[in-house]
């Protein structure tokens, strides 16, 4: 990432803060929707779950500007959400669905450049 997109990153993230519950439930919905057969991946009550994907978004957010400082807490979780049933292909669809509610919450300020960022 270059230092506009770490910028364009850290502002838009700035503005989903501030709804970061409802937009991990819009993100989990999605999942969920898109893709029903990961839903036994999770537990049955999300809240905890849906705090700490918040929390490690805004982590990594944070921590842009020098990934080295979280890349090892990252691997874990992976290495953790593998044990757990979790496929590479899953990724890409989270990923999706990230982008997806980013787009819901941040409406007219989800811009191609933020996007790409």
């Amino acid at each position: 990432m270059n230092d506009t997109q770490v910028t364009l990153v850290k502002k838009s993230w700035a503005k989903l803060e501030p709804i970061a519950p409802t937009a991990a439930a819009l993100l989990y919905d999605r999942l969920f929707s898109v893709a029903p057969d990961v839903r036994p991946l999770f537990a049955d009550d999300m809240a905890e779950q849906k705090r700490k994907l918040m929390q490690m978004l805004s982590a990594v957010v944070d921590s842009l500007d020098d990934l080295e400082t979280i890349v090892s807490e990252v691997q874990a979780l992976g290495r953790r959400r593998a044990g757990y049933g979790a496929k590479p292909e899953h990724y890409d669809l989270v990923g999706e669905c990230l982008l997806w509610t980013l787009g819901q919450g941040l409406g007219e300020d989800f811009t191609p450049e933020v996007k790409d960022a």
